[in-house]
């Protein structure tokens, strides 16, 4: 390893520095004082956050074209280490109320949100693996914190058996790609195609492989069956952090593999832009359909998170047309950066109202429908920020939600694929039955809902309402940003 190799990765090698020392630190000093195991994680991640800005306008490939320092890196890094952020805010207070305040809970965070940039920098299958397992393992471990509920254990247990289940399909895609061109380096990948060495076969099968293991990882139809039990039984700060930072990943993954190292087959294999069409429409379809039948809130939000995860894959779809090639990956880094901030505001509502007493059923109180009636008439600042998050992930202006659909219908169109364009129309029309059924609750239904005036948990309400809305203004800005930050992967 040379100087420049360590600097591309710089802040991730000290997130991972952090996250160590911070283990040791608890585990010796502070055991007894999780505010400020807390408060060093905030400040390792926004130390870390400052050195990714540092590279922004740099291109810079490392460890032998292994890993690739560009905008693209950077522009994801800021999602994964805000949200990792936002994560420890929402986390100290819900800890504490639900009684499994644990410093190593922070560790591990930090371990995932370095796992996540890692596969960012990916350039090479290899790393995409590593990176994949190394955001997935702490998750699998923080997917069951509140033990011993056991709702958090089957949490942990589906989680992990499903997430290295799907690890496998992505190992097989790896092995049957190197066998195809000799290669897992992204780059070298696409020269062997183009020079007409590759097994189009083979690669064929590999890439559908690899799709399968990252499918998983965002919650995509098929992929999806892990999404609404996982979402229910962590606890909701991490389902917030998965919800966000995991989907982020995958689709980081998802971009740099397909954009770079099978964009060639678009062209070789129709059967590709098919296949992704058929993954992007059930995604849709599904998701939303079974959103409607959900009394409890954080299974709707899952089978929400399965329908954003199709809109997204809406920009797979055209990338074969060169002229919108470009506007199709800018436009998903848009729309992921929309949904984590609309996300985020979302569970920080949801946290305010959770119980830690039980209902009969054994889950958390204050996470059915019902439990938001009334919460115009008695809170309704925090009334009027679900409605804002539920007017944006419907896609209804002016909000960041109807921005970011906006831009990929968009390129849909523009790429010729005018069914996939209606199917998201209509879906996002299905939505708005479960989404505004929330605001309907709120200020249409009698009730007493008790909230958790947490400072924190109202400031990430607020800051996430504010930026749904006033961000909306500076969309434009916002798309440019995400357009010069993909124009190195062509």
């Amino acid at each position: 390893m040379i100087l420049s190799d360590l600097l591309s990765i710089l802040p991730i090698f000290v997130l991972v520095v952090w996250a160590c020392a911070l283990l040791l630190v608890d585990v010796f000093a502070l055991r007894e004082r999780p505010a400020i195991t807390a408060s060093l994680a905030a400040l390792g991640l926004a130390l870390t956050l400052g050195l990714a800005l540092t590279q922004s306008g740099q291109t810079r490939s490392a460890f032998g074209g292994m890993v690739s320092q560009d905008g693209f890196a950077v522009f994801l890094n800021v999602v994964f280490l805000a949200s990792g952020l936002i994560s420890v805010a929402l986390s100290y207070d819900y800890l504490n109320r639900m009684g499994i305040q644990r410093g190593e809970f922070y560790a591990l965070l930090l371990f995932a949100v370095s796992g996540m940039m890692l596969m960012a920098y990916a350039a090479d299958l290899i790393v995409v693996f590593l990176a994949l397992e190394l955001l997935s393992i702490p998750l699998y471990v923080l997917a069951g914190f509140a033990r011993p509920r056991l709702d958090s254990e089957e949490s942990a247990m589906k989680y992990f058996l499903l997430g290295a289940f799907a690890a496998g399909f992505v190992v097989y895609g790896i092995a049957f790609t190197y066998g195809a061109t000799g290669s897992t380096g992204l780059v070298d990948i696409v020269e062997v195609v183009r020079a007409g060495q590759a097994n189009p076969a083979m690669l064929s099968l590999g890439a559908g492989l690899i799709l399968v293991g990252l499918g998983f990882k965002v919650a995509a139809v098929p992929f999806h069956m892990w999404t609404p039990d996982v979402y229910q039984g962590a606890p909701s700060t991490v389902t917030a952090f998965m919800a966000v930072g995991a989907k982020a990943a995958g689709f980081a993954a998802l971009l740099r593999v397909f954009v770079v190292a099978f964009s060639e087959q678009y062209q070789v294999v129709d059967g590709l832009t098919t296949v992704l069409w058929i993954v992007a429409a059930a995604t849709m379809v599904l998701g939303n359909l079974l959103a409607i039948s959900q009394r409890n809130i954080k299974r709707m939000l899952a089978y929400s998170s399965i329908a954003h995860a199709g809109f997204i894959l809406m920009a797979f779809v055209p990338y074969a047309n060169e002229e919108v090639a470009a506007d199709t990956v800018a436009a998903a880094l848009f729309y992921l950066l929309a949904f984590a901030i609309t996300s985020f505001g979302v569970w920080a509502v949801v946290i305010a109202l959770e119980k830690s007493e039980d209902d009969e059923s054994g889950l958390h109180k204050g996470l059915n429908l019902e439990d938001y009636a009334g919460l115009a008439r008695r809170y309704p600042a925090l009334a009027g920020a679900m409605t804002v998050f539920m007017l944006s992930f419907t896609g209804l202006p002016p909000t960041l939600g109807f921005a970011g659909k906006l831009f990929l219908f968009r390129t849909a169109l523009e790429g010729g694929f005018v069914g996939l364009a209606v199917i998201g129309v209509l879906t996002s029309l299905i939505s708005a039955y479960y989404y505004l059924r929330v605001v309907v609750y709120m200020f249409m239904h009698d009730g007493q809902p008790k909230v958790h005036g947490e400072r924190w948990l109202n400031l990430t309400a607020a800051a996430s309402a504010v930026g749904t809305v006033a961000l909306t203004i500076y969309a434009a800005p916002i798309f440019d940003w995400a357009a010069r930050s993909v124009l190195q992967l062509f």
